[in-house]
């Protein structure tokens, strides 16, 4: 019984890894000739069917940029980010898709370790710190091993060195895995995907509006109550959005 639903998942999990494989050389084809509306079609439908990676998040983001859909074009160009935080292909062609938003948004500053601190730990993923320290846990581990069967006091000395070192770096970036995901998770960016959205005091529809927002515009959820969302912008302002106004990034 075992057997044949193994089988049966086996031939599943081929069947639609084939179909999106298809879907997905359609896509390109539709986008190629420059019809770009198709190409989202089928990259849509690959999502549907359960299949999640940057290329696919950042192939959506062109066709969307090409129909100058400011919104998704924003929204999948993060999610592609998200799963490649380094991409330099990726931040650029967010940054055209950037150019088209309609609300300019000063970046709050930050301190010299605040810069220090983004721009060590900031440099992976979480996932992408935890294999490094897989990595250097079976460096240290071998390298254990050699010193102890090691006959010669150099080899020995070397061995051992390197292994201290090996165990550092392991736990330097557990240590890291931990501080990005901590991060990760307190994080809940969202794209305004309203042409305009009122950001109010009240997370109701009878509060004083502070400020509008437009389409394509970043943001970072606070909390929520009902069908509203305390929102943060860049610049540290804060309010109240309608829910059904943005569209959260972290959905998979």
């Amino acid at each position: 019984m075992k057997n044949i639903l193994f089988i049966l998942v086996s031939f599943l999990t081929l069947t639609v890894s084939g179909q999106n494989n298809a879907l997905f050389d359609k896509a390109t084809e539709a986008y190629n000739v420059g019809e770009y509306q198709k190409a989202v079609d089928s990259y849509l439908e690959i999502l549907e069917n359960g299949e999640h990676s940057a290329e696919l998040y950042y192939n959506l983001g062109n066709a969307y940029y090409k129909l100058n859909q400011v919104a998704p074009s924003i929204y999948y160009y993060e999610k592609a980010l998200l799963l490649k935080p380094n991409d330099s292909e990726i931040k650029n062609n967010l940054g055209y898709a950037q150019n088209m938003t309609l609300d300019a948004i000063d970046e709050m500053p930050t301190t010299g370790l605040s810069k220090i601190y983004d721009s060590i730990i900031g440099t992976l993923s979480y996932d992408q710190w935890a294999y490094i320290s897989i990595v250097f846990m079976i460096l240290f581990v071998l390298l254990y091993i050699a010193f102890y069967y090691y006959n010669y006091s150099s080899k020995k000395r070397l061995a051992f060195i390197f292994s201290i070192i090996s165990l550092l770096v392991m736990v330097t970036s557990v240590i890291f895995a931990f501080l990005q995901h901590n991060k990760f998770k307190a994080d809940q960016p969202a794209i305004v995907f309203a042409k305009e959205a009122s950001v109010k005091a009240e997370p109701n529809k009878r509060g004083l509006e502070t400020f509008a927002l437009h389409e394509g515009t970043k943001v970072n959820v606070l909390e929520e109550l009902n069908d509203w969302k305390k929102i943060r912008i860049s610049d540290g302002t804060t309010g109240w959005i309608s829910a059904d106004d943005i569209k959260i990034l972290k959905d998979f």
